[in-house]
C-alpha cells in the first residue's frame, strides 16, 4: 500500500513492538510527530515528552536496560540531535540497545550550513554499531527493520537513523512485515546479513570449550570474573548461576554484572577493581586460573594491566572477539554469546568444591561497618534493602554514590541495578530511572544520586510530575563533588580545588516547585521514616539525605596500581 513515509516510521515501530517513545520535538521532525495526531498513533505508541534530548536519551537507554527490549528515542536536528550524543555515548559503552531516530535539513540544504543542520551520522559514527542517512523514502521501512536487528543483536548496542526531512513528507510503498518474517524477507534479509558481522553469533568451538574444561580440572585455586555480557546475553544468569553452582568457586563481579549472581550468595566476593572488596582483589592476585565472562577488562578493574591475575591462567570468554587481549592479555578465550558458552560448559562440567582456597579467599572480611548518630551511606542503601525486600530497581548516576549502592545492595536479578558503568555519565540517573518506572510499572524504582549530579538534569522532574512517573530521588548530599574530593584529599593532599558545591538550590523546595512532595534525614530513623512515606505514597519523591562532606568509598586502589596495594582500607 501506499502511505506518507512519516507514517511508514511509526508502522514499523508497531512492527517491532515498540510500546514506548521518548523524546522531544523540532521543525524537522514535525512530520512524523504529526502521525501522533493524524493517524491516531498516540493511542497505540505512548510518547513521554522530556524536558531535554538529554533525558529523552537516557531514559530510552534505561528502559532498554531494565526491560531487555530495544528502547527509542525521537530528535530533531541540530542541537537537537547533538543532545542526545552524551546519551548514545552512555549506551554505547554499556552495550544498551536503543534506537535513536533523528531527522535533518531536506536533502536540498544538507551540506549547505543550514540552519539546524548538523552531520549526525559523522558525529556519532564512533559511539554507535551503526548508522544511516535516509534520503531514499522506498528504503526507510527496511532500514528501520534493520536498524531494530542491529541494535538488538550479538553484542548489542545503540543505532541512529537521521531521515532527511522531505523523506518525511514523501510517499513509498509500504507491506506490513511480521517481525518474525524479518530476517527471511528477501530484500530486507540480505541487508540484515551484510549489516552487521556480528547478527549471526558464532557457535562457540567445541575444542575451546574442552580447553577450558581441561585448565579447570587441573585448577586448585579458581576465580569466576562477570560482567555486564552475562547481564545483556537473554537467558544467560540461569545457565551461569548453575556455572557458578558446580564450579564451586568464588565469583567476582565488575559494577556492570551486578545482579549476575545474587549479592547474598556464599560464593559472591563482591565488585573487584579500584574499589572492589579486599576478598575479591586478593582472590584475583592469588588464583592460578581467572575465568572472565562478558567483561572487558576496563582500567577500573585491572587497575595495572600487567600484574592483574598475575599467577594466573586468564581464559576470557566473550561475544566480541575485538575485546580479547585489548587491555588483559589471555592464555585462552572463547567467542561467543555467554548463554551458549555456558550451556555447553554445563553440560560437561563435574562438580567441584575448593573448601581450603574458598576459606582464605573469605577471610579477608572488610572493615566493619560504623553505626552512630550520623546517617552513614551503607545505613541509607540497608534501609532501602529491608523496606523493598531487596526488589527495588536501584538506578544510579556516577561517583562515590554509584559505587556504595554496587557495594552495599544486594542485587538479584539482571536490570535491577542501572549505571552508567562504562562512560561514567553525570545526570544519567533521573532519565534512566524514568525510562525503567515506565518499564517496569508496579516496581519500586529509587534514583541514587549525589547532589552534584543530580544538579545536571533535575529538570525532569517536571516530567515525572506530568505523567506521574513513580521514581524515588534519593540524594546522597555532602555538599562536594564527592568521588573528586576523596581523590584530592588521598592523592592530591588536600588541594580541594573547585569541588565544594556550597550553593543552591534547596532541593526539596526544587521538587515542591515541581510539584513532587520531598523530605530531609540526618539520622537513620529520619530516612526510613521518610523513605516508607515515599514508598507507600506511590508517586515521585525526592529525600535529601545529609552525609558526611569526607565520606570515603572504602576500599580505595590508586589508578595504575595492582589490586592488592589498598591506598584506603
Amino acid at each position: 500500500m501506499r502511505m506518507k513515509t512519516a507514517q511508514i516510521l511509526m508502522e514499523c515501530l508497531l512492527e517491532q513492538g515498540v510500546d514506548t517513545v521518548f523524546g522531544y520535538p523540532g521543525g524537522t521532525i514535525l512530520n512524523v510527530y504529526d502521525e501522533f495526531e493524524l493517524h491516531g498513533y498516540k493511542n497505540k505508541v505512548r510518547h513521554i515528552l522530556t524536558a531535554h534530548e538529554q533525558g529523552a536519551s537516557h531514559a530510552a537507554d534505561g528502559y532498554a536496560r531494565s526491560t531487555g527490549k530495544v528502547g527509542v528515542c525521537f530528535s530533531t536536528s541540530g542541537p537537537g540531535a547533538t543532545n542526545l550524543t552524551t546519551g548514545i555515548a552512555t549506551a554505547y559503552y554499556d552495550s544498551s540497545p536503543v534506537v535513536f531516530i533523528t531527522c535533518n535539513v531536506s536533502e536540498n540544504l544538507i551540506g549547505k550550513d543550514s540552519f539546524q543542520e548538523v552531520d549526525i551520522t559523522g558525529i556519532s559514527m564512533p559511539i554507535t554499531k551503526c548508522n544511516y542517512l535516509v534520503r531514499d523514502p522506498e528504503a526507510l521501512a527496511d532500514v528501520m527493520r534493520e536498524a531494530f536487528a542491529i541494535a538488538r543483536s550479538g553484542r548489542p548496542g545503540p543505532v541512529l537513523i537521521d531521515i532527511a526531512k522531505n523523506v518525511t513528507a514523501a510517499e513509498a510503498d509500504y507491506t506490513p512485515l511480521p517481525l518474525e518474517q524479518h530476517a527471511s524477507q528477501g530484500r530486507l534479509g540480505a541487508m540484515l546479513r551484510r549489516a552487521s558481522h556480528d547478527l549471526k553469533t558464532p557457535e562457540p568451538d567445541a575444542g575451546d570449550i574442552q580447553t577450558l574444561l581441561d585448565l579447570i580440572e587441573t585448577a586448585r585455586m579458581p576465580l569466576v570474573l562477570v560482567g555486564g555480557g552475562v547481564i545483556r546475553s537473554k537467558g544467560a544468569v540461569p545457565e551461569f548461576r548453575r556455572f557458578v553452582e558446580r564450579l564451586g568457586a568464588p565469583v567476582a563481579s565488575t559494577i556492570m554484572g551486578g545482579g549476575a549472581l545474587p549479592g547474598s550468595h556464599p560464593l559472591f566476593t563482591g565488585m573487584i577493581g579500584m574499589h572492589g572488596s579486599h576478598a575479591s582483589n586478593y582472590a584475583v592476585d592469588q588464583c592460578d586460573l581467572l575465568i572472565a565472562i562478558g567483561c572487558r577488562f576496563s582500567d577500573r578493574v585491572a587497575t595495572d594491566p600487567a600484574t592483574f591475575a598475575r599467577g594466573a591462567k586468564i581464559v576470557h570468554i566473550d561475544i566480541d572477539r575485538a575485546e580479547i587481549d585489548k587491555n588483559v592479555r589471555t592464555d585462552h578465550h572463547i567467542i561467543g554469546d555467554a548463554r551458549r558458552v555456558l550451556e555447553l560448559l554445563n553440560e560437561r562440567l563435574p562438580q567441584h568444591a575448593y573448601p581450603t582456597w574458598k576459606e582464605w579467599v573469605f577471610s579477608h572480611s572488610e572493615v566493619p561497618l560504623k553505626r552512630d548518630d550520623i546517617l552513614h551511606p551503607h545505613e541509607i542503601l540497608e534501609t532501602v534493602q529491608d523496606v523493598t525486600d531487596g526488589d527495588a530497581i536501584i538506578v544510579t548516576d556516577v561517583g562515590q554514590h554509584q559505587m556504595w549502592c554496587a557495594q552495599y545492595y544486594h542485587f538479584s536479578r539482571p536490570g535491577q541495578f542501572i549505571t552508567s558503568g562504562g562512560f561514567g555519565t553525570m545526570g544519567f540517573g533521573l532519565g534512566a530511572a524514568m525510562g525503567a518506572a515506565v518499564g517496569n510499572p508496579g516496581k519500586v524504582v529509587v534514583h541514587c544520586t549525589g547532589d552534584g549530579c543530580f544538579r545536571m538534569n533535575c529538570h525532569e522532574l517536571c516530567t515525572e510530575e506530568h505523567y506521574g512517573i513513580p521514581v524515588i530521588t534519593v540524594i546522597f548530599n555532602n555538599r562536594t563533588l564527592g568521588m573528586v574530593r576523596q581523590w584530592q584529599n588521598l592523592i592530591y593532599k588536600k588541594r580541594f580545588s573547585q569541588t565544594d558545591l556550597d550553593r543552591g538550590p534547596d532541593f526539596i523546595k526544587l521538587a515542591e516547585a515541581y510539584g513532587i512532595p520531598g523530605e530531609r534525614a540526618a539520622d537513620q530513623a529520619q530516612f526510613e521514616a521518610a523513605f516508607r512515606r515515599a514508598v507507600a505514597c506511590g508517586t515521585s519523591y525526592v529525600i535529601e539525605c545529609a552525609i558526611d562532606k569526607d565520606a570515603m568509598v572504602h576500599p580505595m586502589v590508586s589508578a595504575g596500581t595492582p589490586v592488592t596495594d589498598f591506598i584506603l582500607d
